[in-house]
């Protein structure tokens, strides 16, 4: 059995499960225990929960005579699945003081013999389907680590690094020279065409109308919002959805989420710790709010996925620097089900339908993308008033 890049599955396994094992090297017992905000998820139980994905839906019904770890694991590291069963409340995921960092890494190690074993067979086509699901869903969680580690650490007043040279950080891009990319519009297609591996909320593909329209070659920079900040974008509401003026007010934002004013010199603080501000660099964490509002004040608009996709599509994303790689890049567009959309059947179908309400699509991909996670059809999704992603602004606007 071989992986979407021709890997043999239990090569890939390896690769995905070992990486999750570094992201998590640089952080502490204490780093990986800690819990600072119900919607993060503590380090370890990261490494937990995508264990047992596999135990629970690879090897518990499909090994014979497979022996769970720890029967109590079912319900700690249960994340939403309401078909499997209880699970432990997820604001509460920081109180799990035990099973410790080596305990998990016990159960990890557990968990990957048992799957090298039943991978010394090639599996039926709907088990390989299942770990190549599990996989992603590591990929994703490789992600999630890292976003959740970066707000544990910056509620520390010594603003410690994960790392000092730190790869998930992105790098300048000048904006003062952003182009256009004009796009004619018409009917287009969107969604995966069933080459290699997609989620199930990327499908089907289908058809849609765009207006003509144009996409900004070049993500929004830190100087572009501080221009923002200056001209007091975040005391108007004339610029700010009605829900997001709110938002504003009840929590006080005055710039993105890791800034901090040292009387007039700006610092932000990321996973190599706080640096002096890069006005050359895009901006991240940042909301829909946020994003939505700063394209008002631009003069422009936040693009629809479908336009977003169209045009990576269309210029293979040559023309629109950054398209992948740096920061997630928020749409105008709810999380919804595309035309013909069916929820797949058994506990799997939780994984992305139940939540089609409530949350804006993200496109693109970001520094902490797990290499090869990344496509034109991937549909990220996150409630808009979210900022501790890595997300940031690509501008579109009317022709």
């Amino acid at each position: 059995m071989h992986g979407v890049r021709g890997d043999p599955l239990a090569v890939r396994y390896g690769r995905v499960r070992d990486h999750t094992e570094s992201l998590a090297a640089p952080l502490g017992p204490e780093d990986q225990t800690v819990q600072s905000m119900p919607d993060c998820s503590p380090t370890k139980w990261h490494r937990a929960h995508t264990t047992w994905f596999f135990e629970c839906f690879v090897l518990g019904p499909h090994a014979p005579g497979y022996e769970v770890h720890h029967p109590g694991y079912e319900f700690l590291f249960n994340s939403y699945y309401e078909a499997v069963g209880a699970r432990y409340p997820r604001p509460s995921r920081g109180l799990i003081t035990r099973p410790g960092v080596q305990e998990v890494g016990d159960y990890r190690r557990h968990v990957d013999d048992a799957i090298a074993d039943y991978l010394a067979e090639e599996p039926p086509a709907d088990v390989a389907a299942l770990i190549e699901l599990g996989l992603h869903h590591e990929q994703q969680h490789q992600e999630l680590l890292l976003m959740d580690a970066l707000h544990a650490l910056a509620q520390n007043p010594l603003r410690p690094a994960y790392v000092l040279e730190c790869p998930f950080v992105a790098r300048g891009c000048d904006g003062a020279d952003r182009g256009w990319l004009d796009l004619d519009g018409g009917k287009a297609e969107i969604g995966t065409a069933g080459d290699g591996f997609a989620f199930d909320n990327e499908g089907p593909r289908h058809a849609v109308w765009l207006e003509p329209y144009r996409l900004a070659d070049t993500l929004v920079t830190n100087g572009e919002w501080l221009a923002f900040v200056a001209d007091g974008g975040y005391e108007r509401p004339e610029l700010w959805l009605s829900d997001g003026w709110a938002t504003v007010q009840a929590h006080g934002w005055q710039s993105p989420l890791y800034w901090t004013d040292h009387d007039g010199d700006r610092t932000e603080f990321s996973l190599a710790g706080e640096h002096p501000l890069d006005p050359t660099a895009p901006v991240v964490h940042v909301s829909h709010y946020e994003a939505d509002a700063f394209a008002r004040w631009a003069d422009a608009r936040l693009p629809t996925e479908a336009e977003w996709e169209h045009a990576v599509t269309q210029t293979c994303g040559s023309k629109l620097r950054d398209a992948f790689g740096a920061v997630w890049q928020w749409t105008s567009s709810p999380y919804t089900a595309y035309p013909r959309y069916c929820v797949p059947k058994g506990a799997v179908g939780e994984y992305n339908a139940k939540f089609m309400s409530n949350q804006m699509v993200l496109r693109g991909s970001c520094v902490a993308t797990p290499e090869g996670h990344e496509r034109a059809t991937y549909r990220n999704f996150f409630p808009p008033s979210a900022r501790w992603a890595f997300s940031g602004v690509r501008l579109a606007a009317d022709r």
